[in-house]
């Protein structure tokens, strides 16, 4: 069954109410700073207002993109409003499905920010503990940083007033620290099981992956894996070590994963509900 022409899509009048608006995070006003040489445009599709910057050049064809600040249609000097319209109602799934990821990656961003403060918790190895702006000259931990336990305190050498990215870059260096020594520890106790060698080890900021290993035989494991409880650190450093042996997702491959770190399907379901880029949050 086809679907409605693109024009019978379109609406230029105000809609009715609705309970749901087919683009989250789409908003039918301007932002306060318009991209540069962008005019602004709504236009309302299946009943949802969209907004939109819209930048004419001498380009070849209509092109969509999805950034922080929202949608923005490039568009040839040539092309008509209504073909401007017509292309975006036909990629309307595509721009709904690019601004939901924009809208959960925006708040994202403002939850972990609310984080980097005075008193804002962050987890590490699993459990929750206290950021303090102590002033002083040294950051210290309070209490066992190989053990911790809910109430730790991590105080940071900057005053009460320091900015959240300040906090997050001390706080992050020292979380950094803790990865290279827990990660090493455990990836040595892996490789002593499995029976192998590597070329080296180092850390990954990756957005999209906790661990990887090359066939030069080099491990990254990406250091945001210091927020998890160590069964999960472990999971990841054994499934790097197996695929030293086996270079796939085989049946072989998961075979030496269990060898390794027996009943690891717990670990990776639970690890698969997160992202890097998700965390320090809980």
């Amino acid at each position: 069954m086809k679907g409605p022409e693109p024009h019978r899509l379109l609406e230029r009048s105000t809609p009715a109410p609705r309970q749901l608006s087919l683009f989250p995070s789409a908003h039918d006003t301007p932002p306060p700073i318009l991209p540069k040489d962008c005019s602004w445009h709504t236009l309302t599709i299946e009943g949802s207002p969209l907004g939109y910057a819209l930048r004419r050049s001498r380009r070849k064809s209509i092109g969509l993109v999805v950034r922080d600040a929202g949608l923005l249609i490039q568009a040839p000097t040539w092309a008509s409003q209504r073909q401007i319209d017509e292309t975006i109602a036909q990629k309307s799934h595509w721009i709904q499905e690019k601004l939901r990821k924009r809208a959960e990656r925006l708040e994202l961003l403002a939850l972990q920010a609310s984080q980097w403060r005075e008193d804002g918790r962050i987890p590490y190895l699993g459990v929750p503990i206290r950021l303090h702006l102590d002033g002083g000259q040294a950051l210290r931990y309070q209490g066992n940083p190989d053990v911790p336990a809910e109430g730790d305190c991590l105080s940071l050498p900057l005053p009460r007033d320091a900015g959240a990215d300040r906090i997050q870059e001390r706080a992050q260096g020292w979380l950094q620290q803790r990865a290279r020594l827990t990660f090493g520890i455990r990836l040595n106790h892996y490789l002593g099981l499995a029976g192998e060698t590597i070329s080296g080890w180092s850390l990954s900021s990756a957005q999209g992956r906790w661990g990887s290993c090359t066939s030069q035989r080099h491990i990254r494991l990406n250091w945001r894996l210091i927020h998890f409880a160590p069964t999960l650190i472990d999971y990841v450093v054994a499934h790097e070590v197996a695929h030293l042996r086996h270079m796939d997702h085989s049946v072989a491959f998961w075979r030496e994963v269990d060898r390794l770190y027996p009943d690891f399907k717990q670990a990776r379901d639970t690890l698969a509900r997160h992202t890097p880029q998700s965390q320090p949050l809980f």
